[in-house]
């Protein structure tokens, strides 16, 4: 497996995984494929960064992270739903921590409490739970 930095040309690329991405997480929020795109442009021409992950010629996973202070945080991780359970995740996160990410780095992501599986995932690779949000939406 290898990776590369996305370009802004691979905007409609990460755009559709991230819509998988949010079906899969099961999202409250319903964007287009013209919002999902304007929106992962924005976060490209800011301080993020996507790496994309092919295997072969297939694109397997992608990961969109930047840099905070002492750290990296990870804003969204997705592996395509056709190449999971396959070690893909554990390999994109170790090449990643390896090779990108500044190997003291303090890494913080976000998971969905209902997203158990997506939460033992994170935990089988060593991460632990640190702080839970809550949100009250006021209507």
């Amino acid at each position: 497996m290898r990776y590369r930095i996305a370009t802004l040309s691979d905007i409609p690329l990460l755009a559709r995984m991230n819509e998988h991405l949010r079906e899969d997480e099961q999202s409250r929020w319903n964007l287009t494929m013209e919002q999902l795109e304007s929106r992962m442009r924005g976060l490209l021409e800011d301080d993020y960064t996507a790496a994309i992950f092919e295997n072969g010629d297939q694109v397997v996973a992608y990961a969109l992270y930047r840099p905070v202070e002492g750290g990296v945080y990870l804003r969204q991780f997705f592996v395509s739903r056709d190449h999971r359970r396959q070690g893909i995740g554990r390999d994109a996160i170790q090449i990643l921590m390896a090779e990108t990410w500044p190997p003291d780095a303090r890494i913080t992501l976000d998971v969905l409490v209902h997203n158990q599986r997506g939460a033992d995932f994170w935990k089988a690779l060593g991460f632990s739970e640190y702080a839970i949000t809550l949100e009250r939406i006021n209507n």
